[in-house]
């Protein structure tokens, strides 16, 4: 028994030494994701929802041209009320409801006036930087044309350029709680993939070092009872020995 217990303490302490530097990460990343609440991390508030919409006469139908329409709404943005037109096949368009017309593509300065109509913060615009769908950068997460509006407090939105939707908000927070989440499910290039041969591996070890120390621990315990047993009686059958002895001299 003591050869085997022996063993499986020395796995114990080397599957922490392996496992050790995982679990610190797993730990402060955890820590730091917790630590504000999700919709700060968002920046929920940042941006107000759309203003009520109203028109002096009926709206009339944008020309699609032939296309397939996913969605179609109307909705209120900074340059007035606009046709929001999805295509089935992608991609997306404005149409003034006024008379129909498809609009152009945002520009550098629509979208950054799109941004400060709906925006409840007081930091300023300082960048609008071009988006491209074959580039678009890590904390977007998706394929889009647009605009990137960075404002001075270092937060990021991101719209498209073809419908003028705010499709994503990006504080400073965010990032950090971005890198975080990444360093958590140990892939730190996509930030997508928890089910990664490195994160399933350090679990699984994590795992074996835990069901190792509850198969140690009452092996332990045990030995501990009978060094205290044999304590006990050793000292008290020499203690009666020589009790006996003098009594009987």
């Amino acid at each position: 028994m003591g050869a085997v217990r022996s063993r499986l303490r020395r796995w114990h302490v080397w599957l922490g030494w392996l496992v050790g530097l995982p679990m610190l990460f797993w730990t402060v990343s955890g820590l730091v994701m917790v630590a504000k609440p999700i919709d700060e991390v968002r920046g929920t508030d940042l941006i107000a929802p759309s203003k009520l919409i109203s028109l002096a006469t009926p709206p009339i139908a944008p020309r699609i041209e032939g296309r397939q329409v996913a969605s179609l709404s109307l909705k209120s943005l900074a340059a007035g009320p606009r046709w929001q037109i999805e295509f089935a096949d992608g991609g997306s368009r404005l149409a003034d409801p006024a008379t129909g017309q498809l609009l152009p593509p945002l520009g550098a300065a629509d979208a950054a006036r799109e941004v400060m109509a709906r925006y409840t913060g007081t930091a300023k615009v300082v960048e609008t930087s071009r988006v491209a769908a074959d580039s678009p950068p890590l904390e977007l997460r998706r394929a889009m044309d647009g605009w990137r509006v960075r404002m001075s407090d270092d937060t990021h939105f991101y719209l498209d350029g073809g419908s003028g939707e705010i499709v994503a908000k990006r504080t400073r927070w965010w990032r950090l709680y971005d890198l975080m989440w990444g360093l958590h499910i140990m892939d730190l290039q996509g930030r997508e993939e928890t089910s990664n041969p490195w994160v399933v591996t350090f679990a699984a070890l994590s795992l074996g070092m835990v069901l190792l120390a509850l198969t140690l621990l009452p092996m332990t315990i045990r030995r501990r009872n009978g060094k205290n047993g044999n304590g006990n009686g050793n000292g008290n059958g020499n203690g009666n020995g020589k009790g006996k002895g003098v009594s009987s001299s």
